[in-house]
């Protein structure tokens, strides 16, 4: 290879990156990519955000139990609020967030209007930093009578479930209101049958797909 075409070739990648879509999926475990079986992450080329780096920079923030408002005894880290700033001191072109069913654990007790509250609050902090990302909200799905079949019933409980059947209006308002694109991920998958709380290989499938299709890669 020439001085030259080295040079072209370097030209070309440089030019790729730069279109690269660099996107931000910030979440709790389920954007991690916890395997419901084991407890282990699925590998990059099985979890939604993962596959998404074939096409975009991707920086991958899922954390599991990282709940979106309420003070998580486990640290900052944890606390979607107080660590989502850090991230956004560089500029997305998305932000993808799929969050808040942590906070329905029953140590927290939130009510509907703790959580919506909670929940906009955590929102304004994107409007705040990132005004100019295109964000994408990826509304729960509800949680499986089966959870308390699991170890999850440590966190969770009826009321949990009952109340992560009432939230997707909260998503959908906030939604409407900052033009932010939305998807319910109820209307096209389920947590699995294992824990009722995680998503199968097959679910992330899904998710990656109506993701992949929403971005137009």
């Amino acid at each position: 290879m020439t001085r030259l075409d080295k040079i072209i070739y370097y030209c070309q990648i440089y030019a790729i990156f730069l279109i690269m879509k660099k996107i931000l999926c910030f979440g709790d475990s389920n954007t991690y990519g916890f395997n419901p079986k084991d407890g282990s992450r699925y590998n990059i080329n099985t979890r939604w955000a993962g596959r998404l780096k074939n096409d975009c920079e991707v920086t991958e923030a899922g954390c599991n139990n990282r709940t979106a408002f309420s003070d998580n005894p486990a640290g900052n880290n944890f606390i979607g609020y107080k660590i989502l700033p850090e991230y956004l001191k560089q500029h997305f072109d998305y932000i993808i967030v799929q969050i808040g069913i942590n906070d329905l654990q029953k140590t927290y007790n939130v009510n509907l209007t703790d959580f919506e509250k909670g929940m906009k609050e955590f929102f304004n902090i994107i409007k705040y930093y990132s005004p100019s990302s295109k964000v994408i909200i990826l509304a729960p799905c509800v949680i499986r009578g089966n959870i308390l079949d699991s170890y999850f019933k440590l966190f969770f409980d009826e009321n949990s479930i009952e109340k992560s059947k009432l939230i997707f209006p909260v998503y959908k308002k906030i939604a409407e209101q900052n033009n932010y694109s939305l998807i319910n991920l109820n209307e096209i998958t389920t947590v699995s049958d294992i824990d009722g709380l995680h998503y199968t290989q097959d679910q992330h499938e899904i998710i990656f797909n109506t993701v992949k299709e929403l971005i137009n890669l």
